[in-house]
């Protein structure tokens, strides 16, 4: 297959940007696999913030990371990515290269814990101002369960309205596949 699929064609996106000591974010940490990518892509003197809400979650990408001895690149926030600049040290603001978002649900945990579209957008935006220009944000969204559905409409409705001078959008998307396969935005700050 000629085409990438939605994760391998992310991973290419933030490849292309990311390089030794970077700035980046996974905004949902999951199980770790961004995470890893990403402490793996900013080198040993990056840097990444990963968030989640669930205890779950950081432990299983902890786990990953010291695996891959790669823990001490990565701070991990047990906190909502909505909590983006509350959190994130001052030092970093402006600075942050990519940032990462998979929406729904922990896969294997519980499926009534998901991502909403009051948080993510809150978390786009405040990852706006703390891009540098040129950065990138990645988003997959799941809308495969009835919350996903809710927060890929306010998220395609948000992102549209997104001023042409200040980000470039992409909606990357197999529109001839069955199940509601996951789809990408990605939002290049100018």
């Amino acid at each position: 297959m000629t085409l990438q699929r939605i994760l391998p064609f992310s991973k290419t996106l933030l490849r292309s940007i990311l390089t030794d000591g970077d700035i980046a974010i996974d905004a949902t940490v999951g199980n770790g696999h961004d995470t890893v990518f990403l402490a793996k892509q900013v080198g040993r003197s990056g840097k990444v913030f990963g968030y989640d809400i669930q205890a779950k979650a950081l432990e299983n990408t902890k786990e990953k990371l010291l695996n891959e001895q790669l823990l001490e690149r990565v701070t991990l926030l047990h906190n909502s990515h909505s909590a983006l600049l509350e959190t994130l040290p001052p030092s970093v603001h402006g600075h942050v290269k990519a940032a990462v978002f998979n929406l729904g649900y922990l896969p294997g945990g519980n499926k009534s814990i998901v991502t909403k579209a009051a948080t993510t957008i809150s978390a786009i935006k405040q990852l706006l101002t703390v891009l540098q220009p040129r950065g990138l944000i990645i988003i997959v969204i799941y809308h495969g369960h009835d919350e996903g559905k809710t927060e890929r409409d306010a998220l395609l409705t948000y992102v549209k309205k997104i001023d042409q001078h200040s980000a470039n959008v992409l909606q990357y998307q197999f529109i001839n596949q069955k199940n509601n396969p996951p789809f990408m935005i990605a939002i290049e700050k100018r």
